[in-house]
């Protein structure tokens, strides 16, 4: 059993939260970024308004605890381990009383390396709970930007949770998929879900696109998101996410389990 002090523990060692691995000078260059509304870091929100670069530092000094400082520019930054178990409490509310309703649910991950296994402990909970683990759309192809120009990729489901693969032939050497952070595939499986007259997800768990796309599109999401993600927060404070936890998303895929077990604790989930 993981309570509070535990887990505060667990995240300074290993990275999530304190000084993290993500630098200042990442997380500046993405505000500035979603200051002029580049679709690379947008995710597939649509701000209701617009956000400077000084607006976003506070906002973010204030949901992650990142440094206020303006005159900081290189080096480390950090996440407030507070904020995280503060988000961690309220996250698991959410799929708490998802579970109790046994609402459809939809779990993505644009970091599948690292995070599949933590939607996957969800996935099978909510399941064991009653909920519909909504997998549409598999195989569906999404077409996708990256920094290598457009790349096709397909729709996947690891037990329950979405993700997207590169095309290839399957074996037991296939990675777990591709790290991405497109709103794309969530639209996609939406559309899926919706030409088959199959039940749509009353909440979408998850992080980078899923959340933002799924939230822009007025379903509840709730996700991780690191300090170079604004739009996440932004999100979050404009009401389009409901809840965010600020933790550092490229650890080790173990590092996680601590928190899954304690969010499945605190959801009432555990078995």
């Amino acid at each position: 059993m993981w309570g509070t002090g535990a887990l505060r523990a667990h995240l300074l060692a290993a990275g999530l939260a304190g000084t993290v691995a993500t630098s200042r000078e990442a997380n500046l260059r993405s505000y500035r970024l979603f200051a002029a509304r580049d679709p690379r870091v947008l995710l597939g929100l649509d701000p209701v308004r617009g956000w400077d670069e000084a607006e976003l530092l506070r906002l973010m000094a204030d949901k992650c605890g990142v440094s206020g400082d303006p005159a900081h520019r290189s080096g480390p930054d950090a996440i407030d381990p507070e904020r995280t178990l503060q988000a961690l409490d309220a996250f698991a509310a959410r799929l708490g009383e998802a579970a109790a309703r046994r609402v459809p649910v939809l779990l993505g991950t644009g970091h599948p390396h690292r995070l599949l296994g933590f939607y996957v402990a969800l996935a099978d909970a909510l399941s064991a709970a009653g909920c519909l683990v909504l997998t549409p759309a598999q195989g569906r192809c999404v077409d996708i930007t990256t920094r290598f120009g457009v790349r096709t990729h397909l729709l996947d489901y690891v037990r329950g949770v979405a993700l997207v693969r590169e095309p290839g032939p399957s074996g037991g050497g296939r990675v777990p998929g591709a790290h991405s952070h497109s709103p794309l595939p969530v639209r996609v499986a939406l559309e899926g879900a919706a030409e088959v007259g199959g039940p749509l997800p009353e909440l979408v768990v998850g992080d980078h696109g899923w959340v933002c796309g799924a939230g822009q599109l007025g379903i509840e999401a709730i996700g991780l998101a690191d300090t170079d993600d604004p739009a996440l927060f932004v999100g979050e404070a404009e009401g389009q996410v409901s809840v965010v936890v600020p933790l550092d998303d490229g650890v080790r895929s173990d590092h996680y389990r601590p928190l899954t077990r304690y969010v499945l604790n605190r959801a009432c989930l555990s078995r």
